[in-house]
This record gives structure tokens, C-alpha cells and sequence, in this order.
């Protein structure tokens, strides 16, 4: 293994577009979403063969970390807590500063622990591609051709390919998530992935372009990193973070940098699961494209649609239904047309401005 390749696996996130079964208390990736592996520990066993486990960091909140560290044999100082979401640049220049304490020379993998990728060989070669372009200075960004017009997803504008033994290709530009004229604009010109958000980069690069463009976040970053040990680390941390500014790391640093480059992952088999909808991509479903995700399900003259409940003696019949999806849990009951299943996040946004946090 090489001992200066280390991993991030970003696990604090709430997985709202997949309510009413992805809640605060049990988010996305803790959900077994592809079999009897929860989406956390999917990610973690992809990385077998390529970084040790205990090269593995796992940044998540308070609230999550125990439950993760029970579904996995992570060391547990290996576990950041973030006291509260202060956007992916804080959680990747946290990272950064605690790998450059045991490592100068770290380079890391930053990965969202709810994605699913069916070729695992094709995101090995993909990781050595990656660490080999970050060992270049470039800040590395992993690119899924798209398949369909999405609105969901943000974009990045690809130019030249670099001289390298892999494809490698210059960033034009990130693009945030269109909306449909011009996601359809995007597929038709063919020089655009969609953001992975899967990332590739030392330690010391991404923290020196932090500096560049977020000189605030810098300045508390350096007084954790100056901590003279474990305690003070964790204490500088619970200091500085809740007066951080909230900022993505794409947005932050990403579109503003010079020299980011993208790895193609075509054929890598990805999906975010960013939607009910998504799970049609990766679910096993009968003759007639239904989907049983829990509980029990008669579909009569119906087809390409999803049932889901939480009590496994309930039955969830359909009707002379098409593309709909119904989820039922204990608090709450969604129906929805599959095309329809990104607006969930309107319903988690109503729920949180109303005060309705019981449903969350």
C-alpha cells in the first residue's frame, strides 16, 4: 500500500432527497440501499486494495459518528467530528490540516460516503490515476459522462487533454445545476461531465489554494493546525468552527483555481442515489419495472414504479399506476410520480421553514 495515500470520506450529510427514509437520525448513507451493505460501508470497501483502512479519515457530526463507527473497524481517532455543517471547504481543509500533522506529503482521496459504483476495478485505476495527477500539483476532480439532460446535477466544461498515460483533461469551467435548457445545451455539445463530486488532491496544494481564496477559513485552519496536541486540536476546533463561513469546496476553491483537471470515469457504473428516481439505475425491479424496497407489494396493471414500508406485515398495493412512487415509514407518507421525486427537497425545505422537525 502506498503510505501516503489517505482517504476522506465525507458521512455528515442528511440525505434529504431520499425522505421520508433518509432522515437526521438515520441519514442516506446509513441506509442498505444495494444489498446488505449500508451505503458507508459500500464506500469503505471499495477502497480495499488501494489505501489501508487505517489511512481512512471519516468526517461526520456528533450526532452520526457513533452509529458509523459501529459499522466499521476505522480506528476510532480516525473520525473528525464537525460541530456543526459548515459546507465541504471547511470539512476538506479540516481533513487537510490534520493529514499535513502526520504527513507532509499526504495526498487525498475526498468521497462522499452515500455513492454507489458498480466497477470497482475501473475506481482503483482511477484513484492510482488520480494520485499519480495530484502528485503534479493538479487539484483532481473525477468526471461521469451524463446519460440524461439532468437538473440535479452541477457540470464541469472540459478542454484539452494533458501529455499523461491516462486521460487527463483540462477544466474549463464548473457549472452548477442547470436547468433543463441548459443541461439539454450541455449533452448536445459533448465537452461536459457531471460533477462527481469525488475529488483528488495533496494535502498541502488544496490547503495553499484555501489560502488563495478563502483567507478566513485559512486563518482558523492555522490555529489548528498550530494545536500542541490532540486535546488543544480538538478544542481549537469546537473555537473556530462555528464562525466559519459556510462554503463548498467546488464554489470555494474549485471554480477558482487554475489548474483543475478532470479524470473521465466513464463505465465506472456511478450513481449518487440523488433521488427515488436514481434507484431504478442501480435496483433489481420484476417484469413490469416495479420495485420492492421494503416490506410487502402487489402491483396489479401497474409498471415502473417503487413501493417502500418500513412495517414488513403492511402490503402497499398498486392500481393501474405508472411510474409512482410510494414510501411509506412511521411518520410520514409519500406518493409521487417518479419524474417528479427531485422535488422532494421542496418538502424537506416546507418541513424545516414550518418547524416540522419531528418529520425529519
Amino acid at each position: 500500500m502506498n503510505d501516503n495515500f489517505y482517504a476522506v470520506i465525507m458521512a455528515g450529510g442528511g440525505g434529504t432527497r431520499l425522505w421520508p427514509i433518509s432522515t437526521r437520525d438515520h441519514p442516506k448513507q446509513m441506509l442498505k440501499l444495494a444489498g446488505e451493505r449500508t451505503m458507508f460501508q459500500l464506500t469503505i470497501d471499495r477502497l480495499k486494495g488501494v489505501i489501508d483502512t487505517d489511512h481512512i479519515l471519516v468526517v461526520s457530526t456528533a450526532e452520526q459518528t457513533d452509529k458509523l463507527k459501529a459499522q466499521t473497524n476505522i480506528p476510532a481517532e480516525n473520525f473528525l467530528i464537525e460541530p456543526l455543517p459548515k459546507g465541504t471547504a471547511s470539512v476538506v481543509g479540516l481533513a487537510a490540516v490534520y493529514l499535513l500533522r502526520k504527513n507532509p506529503n499526504a495526498v487525498m482521496a475526498v468521497l462522499p460516503a452515500d455513492h454507489y459504483i458498480q466497477n470497482v476495478p475501473l475506481f482503483h485505476e482511477l484513484l492510482r490515476n488520480g494520485y499519480d495527477a495530484a502528485n503534479r500539483k493538479h487539484l483532481v476532480t473525477m468526471g461521469i459522462k451524463p446519460t440524461f439532460p439532468s437538473t440535479g446535477m452541477g457540470y464541469i466544461e472540459f478542454g484539452d487533454p494533458l501529455p499523461t498515460d491516462y486521460p487527463l483533461l483540462r477544466v474549463k469551467r464548473f457549472h452548477e445545476k442547470p436547468n433543463k435548457e441548459k443541461a439539454e445545451a450541455f449533452l448536445a455539445k459533448g465537452n461536459f461531465y457531471w460533477n462527481s463530486g469525488m475529488f483528488i488532491w495533496r494535502a498541502d496544494q488544496i490547503k495553499k489554494d484555501i489560502a488563495r481564496f478563502l483567507p478566513e477559513l485559512t486563518r482558523s485552519l492555522d490555529q489548528i493546525l498550530d494545536s500542541a496536541d490532540e486535546v488543544e486540536f480538538q478544542q481549537n476546533i469546537q473555537k473556530v468552527w462555528p464562525i466559519l463561513v459556510q462554503v463548498s469546496v467546488d464554489v470555494g476553491v474549485m471554480e477558482k483555481s487554475d489548474d483543475v483537471v478532470v479524470l473521465p470515469a466513464e463505465n465506472l457504473a456511478w450513481n449518487d442515489i440523488g433521488s427515488w428516481e436514481s434507484l431504478f439505475d442501480v435496483m433489481p425491479a420484476d417484469d413490469q419495472g416495479v420495485i420492492v424496497l421494503n416490506g410487502q407489494s402487489y402491483a396489479l396493471d401497474s409498471k415502473g414504479s417503487l413501493t417502500s414500508t418500513t412495517d414488513s406485515q403492511k402490503m402497499v398495493v398498486l392500481i393501474g399506476m405508472e411510474d409512482t412512487v410510494v414510501v411509506e415509514t412511521d411518520k410520514a407518507i409519500l406518493v409521487c410520480r417518479k419524474s417528479d421525486s427531485q422535488r422532494v427537497r421542496e418538502v424537506v425545505d416546507y418541513l424545516k421553514k414550518n418547524q416540522l422537525n419531528s418529520y425529519l
